[in-house]
């Protein structure tokens, strides 16, 4: 389609700017017509709001899913994924298969989790059992590690819950479309890392710089090194794990964050609204413990544009640069009546996690394939009850 695409944002962040320029796009005011709209998490509640009954034209696309909270704040997650978990149980599915101690093998991937104080009862049994266990309670709706505390006593929930009025819950991608579910993960992520060496000690507890990563919380401390923030690009985490632990259970960490982003979208794909003029652009917190078993923290909805150093710059750019690649494939003005899906050169730092049409496409030649005594040759296996299906069904 001819003409430039319209932009605005109520994110003034340069990383942003600098790409729509480089387009050479037009910046126009919210109040005029526009075609690409990257809007805060605030602003989309208004787009999509019923009071103002405001409806997009298909020339127009928005950075968020009307109710991308049912991934994005912390209870509601939890509560997608025990339901998606009951539901593949329900359907006798291999993916909800238990061990003998109850625990799923393939979906544990949350922490043991608690939305208070609707489950205090709950909670308080299961801290009776492990007295000495420190948990970590977490608003639901906040970031940058706000309001986050620890405790390793009932008497300090009981004093929380007098002070508080808030609901917490305690905790020890670009996706272009959800039905069929499509989504891409990007290569060039980074991981973060305290400043002061973590300790068990109950000493400690009120430490944020020992227990939280939030760059918002580590930047004010003594050892905080403004030239690399605390962080490693992904590639340099992936180079010290495989000089340190091994190739083989590297690879193996990665596949399984990896399977965490396709499950956890999978949750929620179900009651997501799957507007054709939105995408998401999602930053994944996981935690990976001593084993290397990654879990799942929380999903962000609107991850932080801000560069704190010039690595930070460089990649948060590229960032914006391919998803822009992916969402408006030749910079051609947004047309949500057909389905645009960019060539594979295009992609630039992402890779294709999940493609649900592909994978329903491939399981129906298996399926072909097996009924009529054919091998299934190269293109994957067969999941059986205690095996993961392999790969090719979700990638």
């Amino acid at each position: 389609m001819a003409g430039k695409v319209k932009w605005v944002t109520d994110i003034e962040k340069s990383v942003l700017i600098n790409n729509f320029e480089k387009r050479e796009w037009i910046q126009v005011t919210e109040n005029e017509d526009w075609n690409f709209y990257w809007m805060s998490i605030q602003t989309i509640r208004n787009v999509f709001s019923v009071d103002t009954g405001y409806r997009l034209s298909d020339d127009q696309m928005v950075n968020h899913f009307p109710n991308h909270y049912e991934l994005t704040r912390k209870d509601l997650m939890i509560k997608n994924i025990k339901r998606y978990r009951k539901e593949l149980e329900k359907e006798g599915s291999p993916l909800a298969e238990k061990d003998d101690n109850g625990k799923y093998l393939y979906l544990d991937f949350v922490p043991v989790t608690f939305m208070l104080p609707a489950d205090y009862n709950l909670f308080v049994e299961e801290f009776r059992k492990n007295p000495s266990s420190t948990w970590i309670m977490k608003p639901c709706g906040k970031a940058q590690g706000k309001g986050i505390f620890l405790i390793n006593k009932l008497s300090q929930i009981k004093k929380w819950s007098r002070d508080s009025r808030t609901s917490s819950f305690v905790a020890a991608s670009s996706v272009t479309t959800y039905r069929p579910l499509k989504c891409y993960m990007y290569k060039l992520g980074f991981c973060r890392f305290c400043t002061v060496k973590y300790t068990p000690s109950t000493s400690e507890l009120d430490n944020m710089f020992v227990h939280l990563t939030n760059v918002a919380i580590q930047k004010h401390g003594d050892d905080y090194n403004h030239v690399h923030g605390g962080k490693w690009t992904v590639s340099n985490l992936r180079l010290y794990l495989e000089s340190t632990r091994g190739k083989e259970v590297t690879s193996r960490l990665f596949d399984q964050i990896h399977w965490i982003v396709v499950q956890s979208l999978k949750a929620v794909a179900p009651v997501m609204n799957n507007d054709k003029h939105c995408f998401e652009c999602y930053g994944y917190d996981i935690i990976i413990d001593d084993k290397l078993k990654p879990w799942l923290i929380e999903v962000n909805a609107s991850p932080s544009l801000t560069s704190s150093t010039a690595n930070d710059r460089i990649l948060k750019y590229n960032l914006i640069n391919d998803t822009l690649n992916i969402v408006t494939p030749n910079g051609d003005i947004p047309d949500c009546r057909w389905n645009r899906s960019p060539p594979r050169e295009a992609l630039g730092n992402y890779q294709v996690l999940y493609d649900e049409e592909q994978a329903q496409s491939e399981n129906a030649e298996r399926d072909l394939r097996s009924r009529s005594g054919q091998s299934l040759g190269s293109k994957g296996t067969k999941g059986s009850a205690g095996v993961r299906p392999t790969a090719a069904t979700w990638k």
